[in-house]
């Protein structure tokens, strides 16, 4: 798992590492680390006037930048300084000077970016406020246009570090060299978008402060997938009770039905309506049908909003078994859920279970998944570019992130399906959330471009078989 912390935590890590190491240039070794990179992008690229030209900031990003841009002119490599406000860091800005760095103003930046083989972005790091200068922006936006490639300095200017919503443009970095430990907006959407390749340089800097999240990685993944060992039969793999669907959403049930089958649940109990099951029955002829014990249960995906929600879902929910309660469901939540219950809202069902608008649940969506997660009781998998799985007391990881072409209908009720498989296995509803959205994430990779998710699901099989240490 990878840890991601907040900005006044790296700041505090810093401040700790310089009290019992005070002779360590840490600027230098962030110097060090922009500079190899920005040469492996230039490619070889060193001919053209301009080759690199610097965006620097008055802080000790710009500081950053400007050592970087000592190094690559020492290298032979053309370099061209503009600074943003003027002021810089005054040791990086001599030794650029004396690397032979030139200087331009902001009419020069704009002249040479047609010129430029690179841009390096060490305008603001992680102590600026969000949003650029007109001028800085307008530089940005002219960067993209050009499709020049940016190098970031720690994060792209504009961004908030410690948020993924994106107000306002910044610059688009093809790669961000980022230190010590990675900050929210590089691995929460859409502001993760903006950064590229994320590469860290942790500088040997601890941070003993406990991470705001923890994003997971694919090895995560399959070390903890519950796969099947020699002594595992249907029931032990776990026993998945469906009820989903309805005469206006059939498909949801068969979809749910599916994303559970593919991920290995042991045997599916359908229980919807007649409708929903016909579709079940002639689709998949291992799925049993009718009333039966089971050890989890998956909930409310194609119900559609009707006043029998409420007595539908309290029918399963009051023998206690540990449930995925996804789509219609959710509006009909008792004040208290089943121990180990899984609630799998997009942004527009938690703004409802919230009563606030959606636009305010995008713009914090950590905050409300928190909310919603206390609130209940239970543990929150909020569905969206950034997945995130939110338990009450504030844990939070994210789940393993997938092209943006799973954004479609059916797609949540896969995945509901997938958690409900895990549920039954015997994870955490923590645990299934994770892996379920994650493998799902992971299939849709293999199959890159708009494929429904009903393929995807499928897919999902050939994901966890490769989970499977015999082979």
């Amino acid at each position: 798992m990878i840890p991601i912390h907040t900005a006044q935590t790296v700041r505090e890590a810093e401040e700790s590492f310089f009290a019992q190491q005070p002779g360590v240039d840490l600027m230098q070794l962030a110097a060090e680390a922009v500079a190899e990179a920005a040469s492996k992008l230039l490619e070889g690229d060193r001919t053209s006037e301009g080759a690199v030209l610097v965006a620097v900031g008055p802080g000790n990003n710009g500081g950053d930048g400007l050592y970087a841009a000592a190094r690559l002119a020492g290298q032979g490599i053309p370099v061209s300084l503009w600074l943003t406000t003027g002021q810089a860091h005054p040791d990086g800005l001599h030794a650029a000077r004396e690397a032979g760095c030139r200087e331009v103003d902001a009419l020069g930046a704009t002249e040479l970016l047609a010129q430029a083989s690179l841009v390096i972005d060490a305008v603001l790091g992680i102590g600026g406020r969000p949003g650029l200068d007109s001028v800085v922006a307008t530089f940005a936006e002219q960067a993209e246009a050009l499709a020049i490639p940016v190098l970031s300095v720690d994060i792209p200017s504009g961004l908030d570090p410690d948020r993924g919503h994106v107000e306002q443009d910044g610059f688009r970095a093809a790669r961000t060299v980022t230190f010590i430990a990675r900050k929210p907006c590089h691995v929460l959407q859409p502001a993760a978008g903006r950064c590229g390749v994320v590469q860290l340089e942790d500088l040997d800097v601890p941070v003993a402060t406990r991470p705001v999240a923890l994003q997971a990685t694919p090895a995560d993944i399959a070390r903890l997938w519950p796969v099947p060992g020699p002594t595992s039969h249907k029931y032990s793999r776990g026993v998945v009770g469906i009820d989903t669907g309805s005469t206006r959403y059939p498909g949801a049930a068969l979809l749910g039905t599916i994303g559970a089958l593919h991920a290995g649940a042991g045997m599916i109990r359908f229980v919807g309506p007649e409708v929903a099951a016909q579709l079940v029955r002639t689709q998949l002829p291992s799925v049993t049908h009718g009333e039966g014990a089971v050890q989890a249960w998956l909930l409310g995906s194609g119900w559609g909003q009707t006043e029998a929600n409420r007595d539908r879902l309290a029918a399963h929910l009051g023998v206690k078994t540990p449930a995925v309660i996804d789509a219609d469901a959710l509006l009909s939540l008792p004040t208290v859920v089943p121990p180990n219950t899984l609630l799998t809202p997009h942004a527009g069902e938690m703004s409802r279970m919230l009563g606030v608008e959606r636009a305010q649940v995008e713009a914090d969506p950590l905050t409300h998944a928190r909310e919603t997660a206390e609130r209940w009781q239970a543990v929150v998998l909020l569905k969206g570019a950034t997945q995130y799985v939110v338990e009450p007391g504030g844990r939070v990881q994210l789940a393993v992130p997938g092209p943006h072409w799973s954004a479609q209908a059916g797609s949540g009720d896969v995945l509901a399906g997938i958690c409900a498989a895990l549920l039954a296995a015997g994870l955490s509803a923590a645990d299934a959330a994770l892996l379920g959205a994650s493998v799902q994430a992971m299939a849709a990779k293999r199959r890159l471009g708009p494929w429904p998710p009903e393929v995807i699901a499928r897919e999902v099989a050939a994901v966890v078989g490769g989970f499977d240490p015999v082979w």
